[in-house]
């Protein structure tokens, strides 16, 4: 099998046109290809009038070396890289040591899914814990706050089976390097689980709030049929550290119920929101340390607009669906103001996890087919500058932004709102104008500046019409300006040993995924999720052997 890359063809070219190129390209009969595969399939629509789909093959054709031999100058051409997934322990023998005791994966989000199904694929028979609830309860429950401004503390946005990427636009796509091909096995296992084949090949996949929810489930069926063991509603309060002569050892945890769990092997993957497990861990000694996040708003265009300035006149066509977009821009008092998880064709939604505080979130479905694009404009922020002192520091920050965006919505859950070209100018807006705004339970229309620090409503009211250079039109007076955006990563970082992906101060846990600090994302979760199941692997492995 051969990849043959950069093969180039006009947008709405027809379906025996990529077998001619192919052909062309290798200067081969139709006899000698055999068959082949989309392996990738990404567009350039820099030059709108004439948008371009390159492809990636895997190609099989007749006499391969001697095809090689005659185009090895060719660099787009070269053997298929081997990207089956290969387990790193035989999970089997180790359960059947006399001194086994099963693994334990913390949270059920992405990249806790990714580990528990590892795990269970290798036969290590993992308990999987879990604060919330089931993916269909949960959404009961989350639904139920958006439309009756009923919040469960345990079961919305951010907690329950599927992690807050349940709850979003569904993107796979990630920036993180992977010379295993992690992410492959991530969209594979997807796959297998009922998403669309298309999230292996096209360039920036997407799957949606619903047909996540149909995943989700299909996974875990999966999982305890491994002889994985799924406890829902079971919270984690506390930790049993050992100090041995060989440092600090975890040995158990206990719920919230009271019941304890003995274990040797923790995949820590409770999210970017469990605050109260952050306060425990640190509480109980590990390692943690303030890491950077962002700030921000969320913001509603007309999707018709974004489709427009990005694709001209192909806007609408099926492959290339709704338009999305990314902006960054560096404002003069050094702050980077960018967009992040954007929305094509989607919500706004409420993503609070406690009480009395307003959180914003984006989601879209398979069919981004809603009237509004959305983004989060967000605000670098860091630990050494705006909550220095304390490794929590970055949570109260978050939380004292939060309650402020609660009490100046209104005290009801609705969310603070304002027009952009109000919010640039400096004053309240008090009427909607042509783009309705989609978050539930509602927005109050004020000005926005009152619970923005100084600096990120100075970097924002600068942001915003520099935008308008990269998408003509972004500056549109009554975009609907949403707040705020506090949840665009960890604000902490629990430290991990880059050898062994254990706690850099507590043997045998495992800090994985965006609550740790080391992802950002669906994919770059999953991927996170695969890399520690293996680290527990074999930390199981040589813990046999010692």
């Amino acid at each position: 099998m051969l990849r043959l890359n950069e093969v180039k063809l006009p947008l709405n070219h027809a379906e025996e046109q990529l077998p001619a190129a192919i052909l062309a390209r290798l200067d081969i009969p139709a006899a000698d290809l055999i068959g082949f595969t989309v392996y990738k399939r990404s567009y350039d629509a820099r030059k709108k009038s004439a948008i371009v789909l390159t492809y990636s093959l895997d190609i099989d054709v007749a006499n391969e070396a001697a095809l090689l031999k005659r185009l090895k100058h060719d660099v787009h051409l070269m053997p298929s890289p081997d990207m089956a997934y290969q387990f790193v322990a035989d999970g089997h023998t180790l359960a059947a040591h006399p001194d086994f005791q099963r693994p334990v994966v913390i949270g059920i989000g992405p990249c806790g899914l990714l580990a528990a199904l590892i795990l269970a694929q290798m036969g290590l028979r993992p308990i999987i814990l879990e604060r919330g609830k089931v993916v269909r309860e949960r959404t009961v429950d989350t639904f139920g706050f958006w439309r009756q401004r009923k919040l469960n503390p345990e079961s919305n946005v951010q907690f329950g089976e599927g992690g807050a990427g349940t709850f979003s636009d569904g993107k796979l796509y990630s920036q993180i390097k992977d010379p295993k091909h992690y992410g492959r096995k991530v969209l594979t296992e997807f796959v297998k689980a009922g998403a669309p084949e298309e999230i292996v090949y096209v360039s920036k996949p997407h799957i949606g709030t619903f047909r996540l929810v149909k995943m989700v489930e299909s996974m875990r069926e999966t999982i305890e049929a491994l002889g994985g063991e799924y406890r829902f509603e079971s919270k984690v309060t506390d930790i049993d550290v050992e100090e041995t002569a060989d440092g600090r050892q975890i040995r158990g945890l206990t719920l919230e119920s009271g019941e304890k769990i003995a274990t040797r092997h923790v995949v820590l993957a409770i999210g970017h929101s469990a605050r109260d497990t952050f306060e425990m861990l640190y509480q109980r000694g590990v390692y943690i340390e303030a890491k950077p996040f962002s700030i921000g708003l969320r913001v509603e265009h007309p999707q018709s607009l974004i489709d427009a300035c990005r694709f001209g006149p192909s806007a609408g066509h099926p492959i290339l669906g709704a338009a999305d977009y990314k902006l960054v821009h560096h404002a003069s008092n050094g702050r980077a103001v960018y967009s992040f998880c954007m929305c094509p064709g989607g919500t706004v939604v409420a993503a609070a996890s406690e009480p009395g505080r307003v959180v914003t979130n984006g989601m879209s479905q398979y069919s981004r087919n809603e009237r509004n694009a959305n983004s989060a404009i967000v605000v670098s922020i860091s630990p050494e500058v705006d909550y220095p002192g304390h490794p929590l520091a970055g949570i109260a920050f978050q939380r004292d932004l939060e309650e402020k965006a609660f009490k100046l919505g209104g005290g009801t859950y609705n969310a603070p709102g304002q027009l952009m070209g109000d919010f640039v100018a400096g004053k309240a807006s008090t009427d909607f104008g042509s783009v309705v705004p989609s978050y539930k339970p509602g927005i109050t229309l004020t000005d926005l500046a009152q619970i923005l620090p100084e600096f990120a409503v100075t970097a924002l009211r600068e942001a915003f019409p520099a935008f308008d250079k990269q998408i003509k039109g972004y500056f549109k007076h009554d975009a609907v300006l949403t707040g705020l955006e506090t949840r665009t990563s960890s604000p902490i970082r629990i430290k991990r040993r880059d050898d062994t992906l254990q706690s850099l101060n507590t043997k045998g846990l495992f800090p994985a995924g965006e609550g740790a600090g080391y992802a950002g994302g669906i994919l770059s979760a999953g991927v996170d999720g695969i890399k520690v199941a293996e680290a527990v692997a074999l930390a199981m492995a040589a813990q046999q052997q010692a």
